[in-house]
């Protein structure tokens, strides 16, 4: 358990890194009505929680829905949330839909049940925010999850992509946001059990075993312990994108390139890396626990400071 202190230092630091990533991506605007996805994991408890929070001495005028999606999972616990939202007085909707059936009857014993799962909680997401009149779609997925969707796609599709802090849906209703992009996980973790939510487990895919990501976790977190600060590493790396070092020719003119073509960079592909190091972490990647960062103007307003 964490004690008193340490909570509020641990509070201090995710309000920041989530005060700064709105800040940094323009997440929420004045007269925004946000959707705030909240399945019962640790993540969206957090997310919620330092929401209320920061929209307490925001800047800027903004309404905070709570949303959470019964999927119909045999023993999943329908008072809790309910009794959890009316304690923080927060408005709420819960959604009532059996996808648990059908996820069931369509994916054979055995076979991964994520990608169906997710296309029929989307497409009721943005069916709710739509009736609710909501132009913005909080979701919980924080830095490492936006990590692993990078190696998932690299090593599984042959893409390099990532979960983006900030997009719009294809059907050009609503944007969908990520506030903890930021946050590490192990951070995540650490304030949900110190403010003691309650937490709802999921049965239907979290339950498992052998995915993909998984496996791509257990990479990562074998990584970090050998190489500590990989994953800060990887998500810096993400914002430090170099079109012309990379080998596409939607984003650089590779065929048109000629010597008069400014270029990103010039010919260090095996150089030594650029940003500093301090104990095999770039510098640059955000401090930890025991500091704020303070991004720019709009970061430092939205977070009150």
């Amino acid at each position: 358990m964490e004690t008193s202190n340490t909570l509020q230092k641990l509070r201090k630091f995710l309000e920041g890194r989530v005060g700064k990533a709105i800040g940094d991506y323009k997440m929420i605007e004045d007269g925004d009505t946000v959707l705030v996805c909240v399945s019962g994991g640790k993540d969206s408890y957090t997310l919620l929680n330092i929401l209320l929070a920061l929209q307490q001495r925001a800047p800027i005028s903004f309404r905070l829905i709570a949303m959470n999606l019964d999927q119909k999972q045999p023993g999943f616990p329908a008072d809790v949330l309910p009794r959890y939202f009316d304690s923080l007085g927060v408005d709420y909707r819960i959604v009532e839909a059996d996808t648990y059936s059908i996820v069931k009857d369509k994916i054979p014993e055995g076979k991964t049940t994520c990608s169906l799962c997710s296309r029929l909680r989307r497409g009721i997401i943005y069916r709710t925010a739509k009736e609710l009149g909501a132009n913005k779609i909080a979701l919980g997925h924080h830095r490492d999850d936006m990590v692993h969707t990078l190696f998932l796609n690299m090593l599984f599709g042959g893409k390099l992509k990532a979960m983006p802090p900030k997009l719009v849906t294809d059907d050009k209703a609503h944007v969908v946001i990520r506030p903890l992009a930021y946050c590490p996980e192990k951070d995540i973790a650490r304030f949900a059990r110190g403010m003691e939510f309650p937490i709802i487990p999921c049965n239907l895919c979290g339950s498992q075993e052998n995915l993909q990501r998984q496996k791509i976790r257990a990479m990562m977190e074998d990584w970090d312990r050998r190489y500590p600060g990989r994953t800060e590493a990887v998500f810096t790396a993400m914002q430090n994108v170099v079109p012309s070092h990379l080998a596409d020719n939607m984003l650089f003119d590779f065929p048109g390139l000629t010597l008069e073509t400014p270029v990103d960079e010039g010919d260090i592909a095996f150089d030594e890396p650029e940003m500093p190091l301090r104990g095999g972490v770039p510098i640059a990647v955000a401090p930890g626990p025991e500091t704020t960062p303070t991004g720019g103007n709009f970061s430092r307003e939205f977070m009150g400071m």
